[in-house]
């Protein structure tokens, strides 16, 4: 039975990429899946008005509601699914997990967001949507303003 520790942190967006996966990959093996969900993270703001059980109750909202959205699809093929709500550090996390059910493939499926880095949830694991060749927007706008500002001086 194969190991795997599936990040995710929106359901939809999981369940596509889990579409795409399925396409890719021919064989189907029954899996063992962690199903580690990360929730969203609450502004300073929004943390100063709601007490720690109002938020902890959310939280446990939240992941009842992934649940309910994903574990149908994992658990088809007679798979079996460990849920986990994820808290403190990914790469903590990963690595208790992986002391716990022994060699697992770690499978990022947060969705990626513009301008905010997703942290590592393996050290050997890009977060998804970042490369080595990724530019701030501020520098690729300075950028275009200056090829503007050429062509508009010639």
């Amino acid at each position: 039975m194969e190991k795997v520790i599936l990040y995710v942190d929106d359901p939809a967006y999981a369940r596509e990429f889990l579409a795409r996966m399925a396409a890719s990959q021919a064989d189907v093996l029954v899996r063992h899946w962690v199903l580690v969900a990360c929730a969203p993270r609450m502004t300073h703001r929004i943390s100063k008005w709601v007490s720690h059980s109002a938020r902890e109750n959310w939280r446990s909202k939240w992941f009842a509601k992934v649940q309910e959205q994903l574990l149908p699809l994992l658990q088809a093929r007679a798979s079996q699914v460990t849920p986990v709500l994820a808290k403190g550090p990914l790469t903590d996390l990963t690595k208790r997990l992986k002391l716990e059910h022994g060699a697992a493939q770690v499978i990022d499926a947060r969705r990626p967001k513009v301008g905010v880095d997703l942290e590592p949830v393996a050290p050997d694991v890009a977060p998804p949507g970042q490369s080595s060749w990724a530019l701030p927007g501020a520098v690729v706008g300075m950028g275009a303003l200056l090829l503007l500002a050429n062509e508009l001086s010639e």
